[in-house]
């Protein structure tokens, strides 16, 4: 016979689990029906946004009945999951911040989330987290800050890799800088694409990030090469003859421009004659 470390009878225990967790929904209908008196709401399709922030809940009443609704407050409360917005397309602000949650499974129901507050949770799988805010191409401001998950390294990048609509993360914006970084860290085939066109390349489809570089062949100096062989050597006596030689060897360097002196002024080509030279063009040679 197995020893029981807790007096209380296990059917006992059970009834009062259940009883918690219908006192619970009871006090989150409870707020739900408070709001729709103090709005003045007395139909469903009137609702557009419920205020039950600081209302101590540790679980909603399914809101499926509110179809227009798109602005919902719950921050400052105890819940732990969302599993009570599966048909609020319309949800547009959901605040959920400050409570206790350790998964959001649920939140991909809501195609029209534009702003969503998560921080201060307690989020700990940033992939399932990701995975879960794919679907959401509207979503533009989103906080995550003061979860678990924040710890992990390049965290911010990698949100911005997979969730290249949000403009605004943990209060800051998302910069094109931070873009082009997580371009490079996560998707090296598509910062390899994006170099070789800004330098003109051509784009080897094939490449492979794991495989080492190609580079060229070192060209080798031949065993007979000496340097300076192409230097005269010849000893001369006089220097200056030495000097004029290696001057002769410089470049050559010609500058040409009209000779304003054989051009003629307005009068005179006015009493031009015929026979007069054409003007001459002065070049000049230097080395």
């Amino acid at each position: 016979m197995s020893w029981d470390p807790n007096p209380v009878p296990r059917t006992l225990r059970c009834w009062r689990l259940r009883r918690a967790s219908e006192t619970a929904l009871q006090r989150s209908r409870r707020a739900v029906e408070d709001q729709l008196k103090i709005c003045g709401h007395k139909r469903d399709a009137d609702v557009f946004e419920l205020f039950l922030s600081k209302k101590e809940l540790t679980e909603v009443v399914d809101l499926s009945r509110f179809k227009k609704l798109k602005y919902l407050w719950l921050h400052h409360n105890k819940l732990h999951g969302i599993t009570f917005l599966t048909r609020n397309y319309c949800l547009t602000e959901l605040y959920l911040n400050n409570n206790a949650i350790f998964e959001i499974e649920g939140l991909h129901y809501l195609p029209s989330l534009h702003i969503l507050l998560l921080h201060h949770n307690e989020l700990t799988n940033i992939d399932a987290t990701v995975k879960e805010l794919k679907g959401m191409l509207n979503l533009k401001i989103l906080s995550l800050y003061q979860n678990p998950l924040c710890q992990y390294n390049l965290y911010r990048l990698y949100i911005i890799y997979h969730l290249p609509g949000v403009e605004l993360l943990d209060r800051n914006q998302v910069t094109e800088k931070e873009r082009r970084s997580m371009i490079t860290i996560f998707n090296h085939k598509k910062a390899h694409i994006v170099q070789s066109i800004a330098f003109g390349g051509k784009v080897d489809a094939s490449w492979d990030p794991k495989s080492p570089f190609k580079q060229k062949p070192a060209q080798r100096v031949p065993s007979d090469f000496a340097f300076a062989n192409n230097v005269d050597k010849t000893v001369l006596d006089d220097p200056e003859d030495a000097v004029f030689v290696r001057s002769m060897k410089r470049s050559v360097m010609t500058l040409t421009s009209m000779n304003w002196d054989t051009v003629p002024t307005r009068e005179e080509r006015y009493l031009e004659e015929e026979g007069t030279e054409p003007a001459q063009m002065l070049t000049v040679t230097l080395r």
